[in-house]
């Protein structure tokens, strides 16, 4: 039997997860759907764009599948819809009933701040794991239905870094949110740590001598091995899901031990 406090969060949020999760479902079929359109002319417009663009948004080439896959789902748009939805759902847990005033009554509850902090996490956590899953379980049927000469296990090895991404900043955002209870403090540290580490990941691909920021950006532990085209890279993966890890324990801790008017 899930705690009562998990299963309140999810009916809390369950108009925003559902919306999160057809978004990222439309997202997904539109660009795949439009694969073999887009297969004729995938030379001419790789050719009519300049290789630094392609190299600044991560596309290895535009003409076989995985290259477009890449560039349509798992470049920029599709990354860009999961944090934005990891971010913002990382924000209800804890920083937005405690400035709506109303984490007091939610505090009631027979339980320590520990274990509430953690009980939201989890609910948000699995709320993020469904919508960050939502492109993996439509890729594994419609890449074949498509036509796409693309390994299902690579196809998998990309949808697990989604996910891992997602939950790296899922971490994130809900430290920011225990530790400031503040909304906007999520959104604008989660968004901001995301703009700068793939902005970090794009550039330093393209200056010489300074490659070695790669490292420092999540973005690359994501896609920086290219695993539509190279398969799984568990080292990468498991970087991303330990600092999801850290980064949610500090935040249970920082909210147990943090004054919150109570």
């Amino acid at each position: 039997m899930l705690p009562a406090l998990v299963r309140k969060s999810w009916a809390d949020d369950r108009r925003a997860l559902a919306g999160w999760a057809a978004g990222v479902a439309v997202f997904t079929l539109v660009y795949t759907a439009f694969y073999r359109n887009f297969q004729g002319a995938s030379q001419l417009k790789q050719d009519a764009l300049p290789q630094d663009m392609l190299d600044f948004l991560g596309i290895a080439d535009l003409t076989s599948p995985a290259g477009y896959l890449q560039a349509t789902v798992f470049s920029l748009f599709g990354p860009l819809l999961v944090l934005m939805c990891a971010i913002t759902l990382s924000a209800r847990p804890i920083a937005r009933p405690e400035e709506d005033g109303g984490i007091e009554l939610l505090l009631t509850v027979p339980l320590s701040r520990a274990a509430f902090a953690a009980q939201r996490l989890a609910a948000t956590a699995v709320a993020v794991t469904a919508v960050a899953a939502v492109p993996w379980v439509l890729l594994l049927a419609v890449v074949p239905a498509s036509g796409m000469d693309i390994s299902l296990s690579d196809v998998s090895a990309a949808c697990a870094g989604l996910v891992a991404l997602a939950w790296c900043f899922t971490g994130v955002a809900f430290l920011a949110g225990a530790g400031t209870g503040r909304r906007g403090a999520v959104l604008a540290i989660g968004g901001g740590i995301a703009v700068a580490g793939y902005m970090l990941n794009a550039l330093a691909g393209l200056l010489d001598g300074w490659h070695w920021l790669r490292w420092l950006s999540p973005f690359h532990y994501y896609s920086g091995t290219d695993p539509l085209h190279t398969g799984w890279h568990p080292v990468q993966l498991l970087v991303l899901v330990a600092v999801a890890v850290v980064t949610a324990a500090a935040g249970v801790l920082w909210f147990d031990r943090r004054d919150v008017g109570v």
